[in-house]
């Protein structure tokens, strides 16, 4: 049996070696397989790169704006995550991107709650997690050049997703983890949001658009050190919504979007990344008259996140809009606060 000295001089050794090498974020652990105490606050700074979700894209119902770094990264089967934060947004922010409004000066306050938790998929890693957003959205814009102003209150759309790891990331016990180091990662995964939430059919701005969305994902993550470099591609596509200002019925065609992220891990635990991305289509009709309201945006955006111990950690994030085709030109800022537990954390 070792002592807890024993094992605290072998965690100690590995990271020290590890530095010497150049390895900081999840990739320094070394192969500290008789989990005490120290070692599994070294698998708790591992884990922690695993980010559930990024802030900017909670807030909003058009899912193809979502930037999230990580999305693809690695952590022990059996692992829970808990996640409550606040996203604030300011400008041309439209919740249903088909509504044809310029002009929009819109605020919303959101508080968001999620949970996820990491499977093993025949093997390989993977992760389901839901996602619950309660939004405040008060402010004006213009429809069809007439002024509108709006503030309403309620349930935003959920969405439930499922991601699977397909190469380069085995479903891994905590044992197991303490050895592992990233190298390519391919992942894909489906992200469906069901119609539920606050929606008023006789009125142009609503919190949710009445709809179902289906979001079809690909991801690939490198390592490189203490870098890591991201690219998702993804399509959205959506239901009609037959209630449109009463009896008329929406229709839009898929948003498609490429995001990339170019991230930097500390050996405390930390990391920072730099994100942006760019969606493209999403023409909508209303009973078979086709509007003129192509989608082309640009959005860059940021996400620091901390640990605070080896169970709780505090992520930062923010986002702009560089260009909008169609005025969805906004920016955002949130704060999280992330708590794991699970699989011998």
């Amino acid at each position: 049996m070792r002592s807890l000295a024993e094992e605290e001089w072998d965690v100690r050794w590995n990271v020290k070696s590890a530095t010497k090498r150049g390895i900081t974020g999840s990739m320094w652990l070394g192969p500290v397989f008789a989990l005490g105490p120290a070692a599994r606050g070294m698998i708790a700074n591992a884990v922690f790169a695993l980010a559930v979700f990024t802030l900017t894209g909670l807030a909003s119902t058009a899912r193809a704006q979502d930037i999230e770094p990580r999305a693809y990264s690695n952590a022990p089967v059996g692992i829970n995550f808990l996640i409550a934060g606040y996203v604030y947004t300011r400008g041309g922010l439209s919740f249903d991107t088909s509504v044809p409004i310029t002009n929009a000066h819109l605020t919303t306050s959101n508080v968001v709650l999620a949970y996820a938790r990491v499977l093993d998929l025949r093997g390989k890693s993977g992760k389901f997690d839901v996602i619950v957003p309660v939004t405040r959205l008060s402010g004006s814009a213009d429809y069809q050049g007439v002024p509108v102003e709006r503030t309403v209150s309620g349930l935003g759309r959920p969405a439930l997703r499922l991601s699977i790891n397909l190469f380069g990331s085995p479903a891994l016990r905590v044992q197991e983890f303490a050895g592992w180091q990233q190298d390519l990662i391919v992942g894909a995964s489906l992200q469906v949001s069901p119609q539920w939430g606050q929606y008023d059919p006789d009125r142009v701005v609503n919190i949710t658009a009445n709809r179902w969305s289906f979001k079809p994902e690909v991801g690939i993550s490198k390592a490189i050190g203490s870098w890591t470099l991201e690219v998702q591609a993804a399509a959205t596509f959506f239901t009609d919504n037959d209630e449109f200002l009463g009896a008329s019925t929406r229709s839009q065609d898929p948003i498609y979007s490429l995001q990339g992220h170019v991230i930097h891990g500390f050996r405390s635990g930390k990391w920072i990344s730099v994100d942006g991305t760019y969606f493209a289509g999403g023409r909508s009709t209303i009973d078979d008259a086709m509007n003129n309201d192509l989608q082309q945006n640009w959005r860059v955006g940021a996400t620091l996140a901390v640990p605070l111990d080896r169970l709780n950690s505090i992520k930062f994030a923010a986002s702009s809009g560089v260009s909008a085709r169609t005025g969805n030109h906004y920016d955002g800022i949130g704060v999280a606060w992330q708590h794991r537990w699970g699989a011998g954390l």
